[in-house]
């Protein structure tokens, strides 16, 4: 009974990690029109506070997940909090004391982007870790859950917090990231690692190589995953400022409205998840659809000002991201051998953390440019990505000598 208590706790520390995440961006969305007009900055430097978290992330993401092989992933994990809480805690002080904080925050969401590159990548590796077979795969989609559950919530509890003051969300960093502190400190108990990880220059080498025999079909897939990131966080950024400035909606309804998209896109990423396996040629099918329903989804946007309708055809948009991203995850990591996996996957993330970070600052541009023209751009954007997935992906049969261990990053979502 003990010990099943012991590996429920487990499962819910590792859960916690990629938990405080999601909520690094997602919890901040409902908050940049606020900020804007309290700081008296310009909607680019706003979309900083998105950019500049994401592009420490993805800079930081190689670099940690080969320290997590060189040590232990506990060992990155929980420093990695800790600078994430401890990032937060700088900014909500700028903000608190500073009259000109802006500095100091965006230093502050550096330090927490570093952190951030700690957490669910190398969640997932510590999954991979510590659980086989059909166990691994539950525990992966109670990861993936935990995941979908943050998207949800996180613009709620931001709509909630700034009800307190704007930076209150600031705040609440350091606070989840001590509970995920504890929770790891306590119920993850690692194996011991059992051979040497590659020198540090043999695993970007490795990287090079992947590259040279892969590059072709690795580029699109890592290309339609940043683009659905780079869309959702930019429509969330536009929907955000829309719902305050022209539709008067604030606080916690504000933060419904920007949660029915990522609830859409976490319940359809759930189920196709869970339905397509290993079945190589139905993951190339869905992407294919998934960027057609973004395509037409966006291309029709700019036709609707009305709050019902616009969401209403936004959500279609998500449907199509909840099927392209579990298939780009399964497609990448089940076509690459397990030794230059986590070479692959590192990098991926890196590339999704990219699409997040550019996705506001050039939204915002689009926004002061034209609405029509923004619409337009996005869904020509999903529609050359998609005609590349149709050109350039090609579905590789299963090798005999695969196991089940292999389909380890299938449920990988980083924001």
């Amino acid at each position: 009974m003990s010990s099943k208590k012991n590996t429920g706790m487990t499962v819910v520390a590792i859960g916690s990690i990629p938990l405080i995440l999601v909520l690094g961006n997602s919890m901040l969305i409902p908050v940049l029109p606020e900020m804007q007009k309290e700081l008296g900055i310009s909607q680019f430097q706003v979309s900083l506070v998105i950019t500049v978290f994401s592009v420490a992330a993805a800079v930081s993401i190689p670099i940690l997940g080969y320290l997590s092989d060189r040590f232990t992933r506990k060992a990155i994990i929980i420093p990695a909090l800790v600078l994430y809480g401890t990032g937060g805690l700088l900014a909500g002080l700028a903000a608190s004391w500073f009259t000109s904080p802006f500095l100091w925050i965006m230093i502050g969401r550096v330090m927490q982007g570093v952190g951030a590159a700690g957490t669910a990548p190398i969640a997932m590796a510590l999954t991979g870790d510590l659980y086989k077979g059909g166990q691994q795969s539950k525990v992966l989609g109670l990861v993936e859950a935990s995941n979908g559950f943050g998207k949800v919530i996180s613009p709620i509890i931001g709509s909630l917090l700034a009800l307190l003051f704007w930076y209150a969300a600031f705040y609440a960093f350091p606070l989840f990231c001590l509970v995920s502190i504890l929770l790891t400190l306590f119920f993850v108990k690692e194996k011991k690692q059992k051979k040497e990880p590659p020198p540090f220059g043999k695993y970007f080498k490795g990287l090079l190589t992947v590259f040279k025999n892969e590059g072709r079909w690795l580029f699109t897939a890592y290309l339609a995953g940043a683009t659905c990131l780079f869309t959702l966080f930019g429509i969330l950024f536009y929907l955000s400022d829309v719902l305050e400035l022209q539709y008067k909606i604030d606080g916690i309804p504000k933060g419904a409205i920007l949660a029915i998209p990522l609830l859409v896109m976490t319940t359809t990423s759930y189920i196709t998840g869970s339905k397509i396996g290993k079945n190589m040629a139905l993951m190339k099918k869905l992407i294919i659809i998934g960027l057609g329903l973004m395509t037409i989804s966006f291309s029709t946007l700019m036709f609707f000002e009305s709050l019902v309708p616009f969401i209403s055809i936004l959500v279609i948009s998500s449907v199509g991201t909840g099927l392209v991203l579990p298939c780009i995850n399964s497609l990448i990591t089940g076509s690459v051998s397990s030794s230059k996996r986590g070479f692959v996957t590192s990098l991926y993330g890196s590339v999704r953390f990219l699409g997040v970070a550019i996705g506001p600052p050039i939204f915002g541009w689009l926004m002061a440019w034209s609405r029509s023209g923004m619409f337009l751009i996005t869904a020509s954007l999903t529609l050359v990505v998609g005609l590349l997935c149709i050109a350039l992906i090609h579905v590789k049969k299963k090798k005999p000598n695969e196991t089940a261990d292999d389909s380890l990053f299938n449920k990988l979502q980083l924001t």
